[in-house]
Parts: structure tokens; sequence; C-alpha cells
């Protein structure tokens, strides 16, 4: 459990542009920053920051909050860890107590399996530097690769014991439960035997963008036929081989500093980078690039150099990949290394200087790259020329960007020496065919979806649409509660006064409960002389309080307008200038919505106790819509007369 005192610091210490930088490039707009979602796939950025209140907006998901919120939403925190991780990045201390077994059965599935990766990879690291096994094998190996101590301490690199099981017995005795072990991968179970899944390697741990351990690979170091070189954790609830980069945690700031990535094979490739002095690199861990893995790249720039270790037949299987990388309008480049060389050999023999003066000098365009690769292999045969011909614009049909797409053509018409028009005719067929064939699985899967079905309740709820007098008047009191109601007049009442006595007056009440909850907090601030905090409800410790505040203090930034405050959908006055006016038409429009929404359920309830001739109900029900609909007359002439419609 976090005190209340050091939630306040690290709230404090927490700047939600610097959190948000840390998996989002974000670019000034204005007094905020923008950028594209990281909840979903955009072009254009609808992704917004507001450093004066703390807070950030999504509108292309909806989703809103603080700096805890964002954490959150993407990487999947509970509560305790974002501030765990708020407070590590900020080095602010916290003093907990170590977890015992029964608190482990009590966390979710999620959260057990973070726990017991992160106790994991603790685990090993501590086998790595204070076990004789560990020292003799897996830190030699280390240091014959070259890593400094300091490099793989920052990398939390381990050692697995040979002991087949020697893992699963110190986990369970700790309470970490076996299900759990089974579920990360870290234990095997077969014919009701366990073991290890790692034993006997030295271990790279996976690191999720925010420093979370997700899960592991694995190097063997003695020379076994039948055994894996890399061994990886498997699929689970929180690793997914294909969403994830190696060494992404660690580039990421250098990435959007430099507005550039490295992408690598291997895990030594990206740890001899870092050491050399060039961090901005990731892996992809062996596997061929996904479109997930791409898009965590583009978060942080659209500047890709792809490095590769001279073998041929390697080139040639990942330029599909590369493929995926120019459709998502992101520019590619390739840099091949000498003879004999990967990243992580030609990183130890170079300086950072020397490394970063051959990458400058070397890099080639990837569309240029793949032309000059496959045109030595075509020659003069009509039959292979073609086939380049074909692929190569291929790769410059998915660019999304016709103006790039132009450039490019431009430059393969000389380089392949074939008539500029040929390659625009075929560009445009390659477009088309793959236009006509998203629309056809388009509406064949709307024709899947909407296949009839039994009719199922409505559970979903539109806050805006259905709780919309509540939503105007609490953003009402979050914006502008502390302000005079009447501005210059000595005995002006603030707007938060005037309307928790107005809602108070006539005892009505807020129906959704986060509107709710937020009411009754201003009443007793109301109640206690004080002014609305706003940081106090966006870093409130009920995540659906500062959420929901967050959202209604940048609800406008959209461009939305709310329909009560405007005309014509043109502001023709600020709403803070309109206040006077626009607060006590949001109370009546409040007050009349309850009013009926009372009056329409009295008499559903007068018609049922008809039916069942309940007359003792029945007289009861008429007095209740008796002082309903004095109530009604009492709240138009309270204020001002106006007549209030059904």
């Amino acid at each position: 459990m976090i005190d209340r005192e050091t939630v306040d610091r690290i709230f404090a210490a927490a700047d939600i542009v610097e959190v948000v930088s840390d998996f989002v490039k974000l670019k000034k707009a204005g007094s905020n920053f923008k950028g594209l979602s990281p909840f979903s796939n955009e072009k254009t950025p609808s992704f917004f920051v507001s450093p004066g209140k703390g807070i950030f907006k999504d509108f292309s998901s909806g989703l809103g909050g603080n700096a805890v919120k964002f954490l959150m939403e993407l990487e999947k925190l509970s509560y305790p860890e974002a501030l765990r991780y708020l407070a590590k990045k900020y080095n602010i201390e916290i003093h907990e107590k170590e977890i015992t077994p029964e608190e482990i059965q009590e966390k979710n599935e999620r959260e057990s399996l973070l726990e017991v990766s992160n106790f994991a990879q603790k685990k090993f690291s501590e086998w790595l530097w204070n076990r004789d096994e560990g020292k003799a094998i897996g830190l030699s190996y280390f240091k014959e690769r070259g890593f400094r101590e300091q490099t793989i301490k920052n990398f939390q690199l381990g050692y697995s014991l040979e002991a087949r099981d020697g893992f699963t017995q110190v986990a369970t005795e700790k309470g970490y439960k076996l299900e759990y072990l089974i579920k990360t991968g870290l234990t095997i179970e077969k014919n009701n035997y366990r073991f290890d899944r790692f034993s006997g390697r030295v271990i790279f741990p996976i690191h999720s963008l925010s420093g979370q351990i997700l899960g592991f690979g694995g190097r063997v170091l003695k020379k076994d036929e039948k055994t894996a070189k890399y061994l990886n954790s498997p699929e689970s609830e929180i690793y997914h081989k294909s969403h994830i980069l190696y060494g992404l945690y660690f580039a990421k700031q250098e990435i959007n500093k430099l507005d550039k990535c490295f992408l690598v094979e291997g895990y030594t490739d990206v740890i001899s980078m870092h050491q050399a002095g060039i961090q901005n690199v990731v892996s992809s861990s062996g596997t061929a690039l996904t479109i997930e893995q791409i898009r965590l790249i583009k978060r942080f720039t659209k500047n890709i150099t792809v490095l590769y270790d001279g073998d041929p037949a390697g080139i040639k299987a990942s330029l599909r990949g590369i493929d995926l990388i120019l459709e998502e309008g992101m520019n590619v480049k390739v840099l091949l290394l000498p003879e004999g060389e990967d990243p992580d050999s030609f990183a130890k023999a170079h300086s950072s200087t020397e490394f970063t003066e051959f990458i400058e000098q070397n890099e080639t365009d990837f569309i240029r790259f793949k032309t000059r690769l496959l045109i030595g292999e075509a020659e003069n045969d009509p039959v292979q020329r073609a086939t380049l011909i074909n692929d190569i614009v291929r790769s410059v049909a998915v660019i999304p960007d016709s103006i790039v797409r132009s450039v490019y053509l431009r430059e393969c018409s000389k380089l392949l020496d074939i008539d500029e028009k040929i390659l625009y005719d075929e560009t445009y067929k390659i477009r088309l065919r793959k236009a006509e064939d998203s629309e056809k699985r388009y509406y064949r899967q709307e024709s899947f979806q909407n296949k009839p079905e039994p009719a199922q309740p409505e559970l979903t709820i539109n806050i805006k649409k259905d709780f919309k007098h509540e939503h105007e008047l609490v953003r009402a009191l979050l914006n502008f509660g502390n302000l005079q109601l009447f501005p210059g007049f000595d005995d002006s009442p603030s707007i938060m006064k005037y309307v928790v006595d107005e809602v108070r007056e006539d005892e009505l009440l807020f129906q959704h409960p986060v509107y709710n909850k937020i009411f009754q907090i201003i009443s007793e601030l109301v109640d206690n002389k004080m002014k609305i905090d706003m940081d106090f409800f966006t870093r409130h410790e009920d995540i659906e309080i500062s959420s929901l505040s967050a959202e209604l203090l940048l609800e406008d930034y959209d461009g939305q307008m709310s329909p009560l405050w405007s005309k014509n959908n043109v502001r023709l006055e600020t709403e803070e200038m309109k206040l006077k006016e626009i607060v006590p038409e949001l109370i009546i429009s409040f007050k009349n919505k309850k009013v009926l929404d009372m009056i329409k359920e009295t008499q559903e309830e007068i018609n049922h106790a008809q039916a069942s001739n309940d007359m003792e109900s029945i007289d009861l029900l008429i007095q209740k819509m008796q002082i309903l609909n004095e109530l009604k007359r009492n709240i138009s002439k309270k204020l001002g007369d106006r007549i209030i419609l059904h």
C-alpha cells in the first residue's frame, strides 16, 4: 500500500508531457502538445496533452485522464503499478513491505504473471552475479562478448542454473503459483514432471515500453545439436512476440530525440550498439517484422534504417517486412555492413564516431537498394527482368503518399531503363486491385455481421447523450466553479455555490454514479468554503473520477461545442463571458429533465397500480404527482417564470 503523502509527491513530480513522451512523439500545438494516438492507428493527430492541467485526451478512442490513467490504459498497469512506475521515473522512494504469499494469491492473473516475471528477472540476475555457476558460466560469457559490467546491469541480464527445476522450486517456495509459472513459460509441465524452460542458459529479459518484464530470451552455451540455441518465452497474456521490439524501452528517448531508429536482428546486436554509444536501436528478435512492431516505432519516428550483415539470403527473406514499413508511410533506409560483420561485431570493433560515420556514408534508400540488389540477378534474362520489375513496383505501390510514389517511380525508371509510364500503369493496377480486394472483404464482413441475430439488450451507455444535462452541469462546475456568477458584485455567489444550492433546494440527485461522486465532492467543498482544485480531481485515486474530469476539462479541444452554449454552431462570445446566462439555463435544463423523468416514472407507476386495482398505492402516487407538478411550477417561477415544456 502506498501512503497518500507519497502519492501526492508522485503526482506533483510527474510531468504529463514527459510521461507521455516516453511513449508518443509529441509536437507543440499552442499551449498544448499533440501527436498520433497510441491507442488507435491514425494518420492525423487527435491526441492532445495539456501540461497546464496535467492531463491528456485522445479523441480517436475517447480516452482521457492524468499520467497514471495514461499508463494504466497503454501499458495495462494497475493503479499501484502505474504509481510505482512514476516513482521510479522521478526517483521517489516508496517504502513497502515484502509481498506475502497471501497477497500474491489475491492478485489478478495479469498482475500475477507480471509479478512472477519480475521475480524471475531478479533471481536470474542474482544467480549471474552471486552464484559460482552463474559467475563461471554466464558472467564469463557476457564478458567474453565484450559487455561491460554496467551494460550487463543496465539490460538486467542473468543466468538460469542448470538444475532442471531449480527456479521452479525457488519460486513455489516463495509463494508463486505453479499455474502462473507455467503460463509465463518459466516452468514446463509434462506428464506430471516439472522443469525450468531456461535452465543452463544466459538470460535476456524482454521489457515493455514502461520497463515491465514481459518475457525472456535464453541462449544455451553448450554445443548440442538437439538443443535450440535461442529459446523465447511462449505467448501469454502479457507476452506477445509480434507486438514487442527488444530494446525499445532503452531506445525510445534517443529515437525520439534523433528522429531515427536502427533495426537489427538479435539481442546482442542491440546491446553492443548501445555500449558503442548508438542507443536508438531495437531488434525484432530474429522474427519476421510485424505491422504491430512497425507501429511501435512509428510512435517515435517515421525514419528507420535496417542494418544487414551482408548475407544475401537473409536480406531477401526480410524484404517483405520492409514493404510493410513502406505501407505505413515511413521512410526506410538500408545499411549493408562489410562482409563477415554483423552489428554486434562491427560495434565492438569501431568507436561510436566511426560507426556513425559509416552509417551516414553507406546507408541507402530502400527502393534503390532493392532495385540494385535484384537487378544483378536478372542480367539479360527477359523473364527474370520482368519478375524484378513487378517486384519493385509492388514495393512502390504500397507507399501511401502519391508524391513519394512518383519520385520513386521516376528513379526506378532510370535504374531499370524502362518507360516511366509503364511503371505508373502497373502501380495503378496494383493499387486498384488492392482497393477492390479490400472492398470485397469489407462487404463480405458486413454481410456476415448483418445476419439477423437474436435481439440483445442494449448495455452501452452514451454518457454525453444519455446524461447530457448532468454532463453539461458538471463540466461547468469543473471549468468555472470558482468564478463569481455575477462578476463585479461583492455579494455574488460562486458558480459552484449557486449550483450546489439550487440542486440541494429541490433535493435532486445525479443519476450517473461518477457525475454524482464529483458533485458530492464539490458540495463538501462548498460546505467547507473551499475552492475547486483541478489537480485534486485529475489526480484522484478513483480512476473514474480522474478520467472523467480530464475529459470534461479538455472536451472543447476537438472543436465540438455544447449545443446548449452555442447558436448556429458559431460561438458569439466565450463561455466565460456568458456564464451569468449559461449557468441558470443549465440549472433549468437539469431540473426540468429530473422533474419530467420523475413525473414520467410516477405516471407509469400509477398506470401499473390501476391495472392491479391497488387503491392505496394509487392515492399515494397521485399525491406524489401533485408534489412533482408543484415542484415543476416552483422551478419555473423561481428562475424567471420560464415555461417548462414536456
